[in-house]
């Protein structure tokens, strides 16, 4: 990747990164609900209107349409709705580092799902450490006493595991002949057509006190900036990095979140999180292969080079 790329990459990071920040904000004022309907909302107007500008049509087939409602459950509704409420019980830093995890159900997934995506040595390799990584952020001792800790942290397994069938059930749309964009926007104005009833059922949010102007800073965050500009800069780089390198920003997202949560929420990771980050980074080195493979080719130029000096030898 060139030096833009990297810039973007680390852009898209701290954009991702922030939605736990953000979300760690409203949480004090908004309901889980009213929340995650105003992100994709809002989210869908931006990305409409961008669509609009640079004149791509938005696909209003039965198939196609059918098939955004399926993503933006996947995609959208399940995993924001459980990553914002298990919010109200962790902290975003912790939230943001399962949330890692996604590659290592995608790898099974996938793996299991399709046949172009072989569960090989080094990606099974990878799985384990990352899920060893996940063993230690929880801890053995709150499968024998669960609590609602325990429960908001396997909130964020299970959307890490939708955003890995998402992940499979996505591929359709390059088959279909969808844009990237009009993709993005197809999943939040979906999730937004269930989402936005709901809220207003559930939350009735007109009785609801006036949120403070932090907390409409933060919704403005997450659904304009963690959400339709994120997908812009997402399917950028896809198309000028390639998805492997983008696997990288996987790598990234936890360490802009926890900045972002010790220095303006005064949230502190304990020794057993930073272990288990460090599993699951381990998890998802393996899972890119490149760390290894430059590893191999090291001592293999290594082993290469001490044998023509040998041969050299008088």
């Amino acid at each position: 990747m060139g030096g833009r790329d990297w810039a973007l990459l680390i852009a898209l990071s701290l954009l991702w990164g922030g939605s736990f920040f953000f979300v760690e904000i409203a949480v004090k004022d908004l309901p889980v609900l009213t929340i995650v309907a105003l992100r994709v909302s809002l989210a869908a107007l931006v990305l409409l209107a961008v669509l609009r500008l640079l004149g791509i049509a938005f696909p209003m087939r039965p198939g196609v349409l059918l098939a955004f409602l399926g993503m933006g459950v996947l995609n959208n509704a399940v995993p924001f709705l459980l990553f914002v409420w298990s919010q109200t019980q962790i902290a975003s830093g912790l939230a943001a580092i399962l949330n890692a995890t996604t590659p290592l159900f995608g790898v099974v997934v996938a793996g299991l799902l399709t046949k172009d995506e072989p569960f090989t040595r080094h990606r099974a390799a990878g799985v384990v450490l990352g899920f060893c990584g996940v063993v230690v952020l929880i801890g053995p001792a709150a499968a024998l006493r669960p609590g609602s800790a325990t429960l908001a942290e396997l909130a964020c397994l299970g959307a890490a595991l939708s955003y890995a069938f998402a992940g499979v059930f996505g591929r359709r749309f390059r088959r279909m002949g969808i844009s990237p964009l009009a993709t993005a926007t197809g999943q939040v104005s979906a999730s937004s057509l269930i989402l936005l009833p709901a809220a207003l059922v559930a939350d009735r949010p007109w009785t609801l006190p006036m949120p403070a102007g932090t907390t409409a800073a933060a919704i403005l965050g997450i659904a304009v900036l963690s959400t339709a500009l994120a997908y812009i800069l997402y399917f950028r780089l896809l198309a000028s990095a390639g998805a492997t390198n983008l696997l990288l920003v996987t790598f990234l997202i936890p360490v802009s979140a926890i900045l972002l949560g010790v220095l303006f929420l005064g949230e502190v990771l304990l020794p057993q999180h930073v272990a288990g980050m460090a599993l699951i980074g381990l998890g998802l080195a393996a899972i890119d292969g490149r760390a290894l493979r430059r590893i191999a080719g090291f001592g293999d130029r290594s082993r290469r080079g001490a044998g023509r000096e040998e041969a050299e030898r008088p």
